[in-house]
């Protein structure tokens, strides 16, 4: 992005910050044209100089209202109450936020010892600095705001109640105002009034939540995701995909990189003609590797696209051949070839803003919500076989150890030869008769991809990552969007292949953009905390697994506690509670190493289509490397520990969506199946119940302690079970146990299950332990109690 120098006569824009920081009332574009006294001529000069800090990422507003610092607070601003904690703490957030990163949490002090404030209330204040934080003093107290819901109409007699989508709201609001939907309807709903008089009006009917392909329709609604592309999005990118390359002369055989060797040109070079991108380029034939507007030309190498059969995009595209080389005998030279998205979407267009708001495309089982428009994400940046395609390219030199030697980035033109499903490449290298792959292809690019990847096996084996084998659910649809089936998604051979290059290409990004000491987005997984591993030694003594607390925490830690359990019935529960223990991965620019694969340098590199941290790194490589046009502008540069942040929250948004619509989808599923007695395995356990899977399906759904009968149960945290008092009875997680499903609920991927006779002995593997005095407590279930954290 170019920086405009500020016209005569108009304020810099150090000091229009520092108006706005110091104003005691909203600073508007009429407030800070009066306060520097601009003429009306300066006034138009000083609305581009706004937008230019807004562009920047100095400023933020929203049309009609006054300007704030990027990351910062209004001096005076509507706050919503979000929290009041058990101390009485009340803690606000901006009703509005436009800024990329995650609104502040703001600390609200009033006048006297108890709030006269309650969630959701509304609230006008002056807002400061506080410490690390933000405080708030109210100035008025504002009409409550409706609140849209997403849920769906429910018929009781002649009224209308509508039923949230979230499993975890269990409520049901009578509707004033149906607004012309009708029972079964799923709607868009404002909230008014105060508890327990709240009504529900309907703003928008959004159809049938049990049509096909409507699963993922409301995780999209709930979560605020953004679907529709603007038509200036559209229109960009309809320009960038005719973006011509130039083609250069065909060079000497001698001039001819070697099959990626070190000896390719990175350096820009004139060019006579031009020629679309995405179509097959004129000149020298494939064999002929020439140079195409300084791009490396690698359309002769048999490179191959291995990802799910269903997969929408292709980001990566792989090849490898034995190094014959005296320096590096036995070893292999690799290419990881990533699409070149920096090539089409540029920083500060409308695309690169559009992107970077979404953070990341988001995958449901019956669509994908993209981070850039098709004719990029589907067409022209993804590796299509036997098309000319733009590419991003890491070429490795590895040891015959597996240990990365050498690295180098250059811009390529690419062809892949061939895009195969994971399943395909598998049944190839096995040798099916059957796999739909060319037998050339299994010898020249197949078999030195497997082989070269057994030698990056070693070096991966040798660092001991975690290995946390859990299974993944696959949901298949038909063309109507009916479910097939839904299963464990088996884990094959070529799924770790392409896991271990694309790992390799990630750690030589980081550590050539560290040797070059340019900005990196890392990919940061801290080690867990102590309290998190107090909590997993107290979990495993419960199945007599030692833990020492004492130990250097290393990934290899957790594999050996479960090689220690082998193939016990519990190993499951015990492999989801190591991964309970692990923090949670996140973006940013400083380095603290990614603990659960054992590497001290990391970042995302391999995947620019659908993530925006990809593509932060491949500006950096772009401009750290001289590779052309594209490169990470300074104010990026500067910016990386918010645009990290902004882009870790957008990510958790579309796990959850993601993760929810599975279940919306498995419930569906399951939906038929109500009243049958299925095969189950607890996966947690709370004072109120505990948590069940269907096993080989999935899909989290509840036994409420009512239904365990009489008996008094006892919960206890250390071992995450509940234990009936008289009995002895125990219901703990991972234990495998029959259970009737009771209930599927599609629209909030809610389960219910209820014991087969009604009553606690449905365990097929339940424990026994000593009768415990019963002790009710207010809050809780009468047949429950709760034992304190063992520490």
């Amino acid at each position: 992005m170019v920086r405009t120098k500020t016209p005569p006569g108009l304020p810099t824009r150090e000091q229009i910050i520092d108006f706005i920081q110091t104003s005691d009332t909203p600073a508007g574009k009429r407030e800070i044209a009066r306060a520097f006294g601009l003429s009306a001529q300066q006034k138009i000069s000083l609305k581009a100089l706004l937008k230019d800090m807004a562009d920047e990422g100095l400023i933020d507003s929203a049309p009609g209202r006054a300007f704030h610092k990027m990351g910062g607070l209004p001096k005076v601003t509507v706050l919503r109450v979000a929290d009041v904690d058990d101390g009485g703490n009340v803690w606000a957030v901006p009703e509005r936020w436009e800024a990329e990163t995650p609104p502040p949490r703001v600390r609200v002090r009033e006048r006297g010892r108890r709030s006269a404030l309650g969630i959701g209330d509304r609230i006008l204040a002056r807002t400061e600095e506080a410490g690390n934080g933000w405080a708030a003093y109210p100035m008025k107290k504002l009409d409550r705001a409706a609140e849209a819901v997403l849920g769906v109409l429910r018929a009781e007699g002649d009224k209308l109640w509508l039923q949230g989508v979230d499993k975890k709201e269990r409520r049901e609001v009578p509707v004033s105002d149906a607004g012309g939907a009708a029972p079964g309807d799923l709607v868009l709903a404002a909230m008014a009034g105060r508890p327990p008089r709240i009504t529900a009006r309907v703003v928008e009917r959004l159809g049938d939540p049990f049509e096909a392909r409507s699963f993922s329709l409301i995780a999209i609604h709930k979560h605020g995701i953004p679907d529709v592309f603007s038509e200036e999005v559209l229109a960009e990118a309809r320009k960038v995909a005719g973006y011509p390359i130039k083609c250069s002369p065909p060079r000497g055989e001698g001039d001819r990189p070697q099959d990626g060797g070190a000896g390719a040109p990175q350096d820009a070079a004139a060019a006579d003609a031009d020629t679309p991108l995405h179509q097959p380029v004129a000149g020298p034939p494939p064999r002929e590797a020439g140079r195409i507007s300084g791009r490396e030309d690698l359309r002769h190498l048999p490179i191959v696209a291995i990802d799910p059969i269903d997969a929408r995009d292709h980001d990566d595209a792989v090849w490898a051949k034995a190094d014959d080389s005296e320096d590096n005998e036995g070893g292999w030279q690799a290419i990881v070839a990533i699409a070149d998205v920096s090539f089409y979407v540029r920083p500060g267009s409308e695309l690169d803003k559009s992107a970077r708001s979404r953070g990341n495309s988001v995958y449901f089982p019956d669509r994908v919500v993209p981070m850039l428009p098709e004719i990029l994400s589907a067409d022209v940046c993804s590796l299509k076989a036997r098309q000319d395609r733009a590419a991003l390219v890491c070429h490795l030199t590895i040891a015959k150890d597996g240990t990365l030697r050498k690295w180098r980035f250059t811009r390529a033109v690419i062809r892949v030869a061939a895009n195969i499903a994971y399943e395909h490449a598998q049944a190839a290298i096995d040798g099916a008769a059957d796999a739909p792959v060319p037998a050339e292809l299994v010898e020249n690019a197949l078999k030195p991809l497997w082989a070269c990847w057994a030698a990056l096996a070693k070096a991966r084996a040798k660092r001991e990552p975690l290995d946390l084998d859990l299974p993944e659910r696959r949901i298949v649809l038909d063309e109507k969007g009916r479910i097939l089936s839904v299963a464990p998604r088996e884990r094959l051979d070529s799924m770790r292949l392409i896991e271990n290059y694309m790992i390799a290409a990630n750690v030589a990004a980081a550590k050539a953009l560290e040797a070059k000491k340019a900005p990196v987005m890392y990919r940061v997984h801290e080690p867990p905390t102590r309290e998190k591993l107090v909590a997993l030694k107290d979990y495993l003594e419960t199945f007599d697994v030692p833990f020492a607390l004492g130990q250097v925490i290393r990934p290899a830690t957790f594999n050996h506690v479960l090689d220690r359990i082998g193939e016990a019935d519990f190993r499951p529960q015990v492999m989801e509670q190591i991964l309970r223990t692990q923090t949670q991965a996140f973006y940013g620019p400083q380095n603290h190493g990614h603990f659960g694969l054992g590497l001290g340098s990391y970042a995302h590199f391999t995947s620019p289509i659908r993530r925006y941290a990809d593509l932060i790194v491949h500006r950096s490589l772009v401009g750290s490397y001289g590779l052309g046009e594209g490169a990470l502008p300074a104010d990026d540069a500067a910016n990386m520990e918010r645009v990290g942040e902004a882009i870790s929250g957008l990510e958790r948004r579309a796990m959850e969506a993601e993760r929810e619509t599975v279940d919306r989808y498995v419930a569906a599923y399951l939906a038929e199946h109500v009243g049958t007695v299925m095969e189950a395995r607890i996966t947690g356990v709370a004072s109120f119940g505990f948590f069940a899977t269907v096993e080989g399906v999935g899909g989290d759904g509840l036994v409420p302690a009512r239904d365990l009968g009489t008996e008094y149960f006892r919960f206890d945290e250390s071992s995450q079970s509940l234990i009936g008092d008289q009995s002895g009875e125990t219901f703990a997680a991972g234990q495998r146990l029959q259970l009737r499903l009771a209930e599927a609920n599609p629209v909030s991927g809610a389960l219910r299950f209820e014991l087969p006779d009604g009553k606690g002995s449905a365990g097929s593997d339940r424990r026994k332990g000593p009768p415990q005095r019963v002790l009710k407590r207010r809050g809780r279930p009468a047949n429950i109690r709760h034992q304190g954290r063992k520490r």
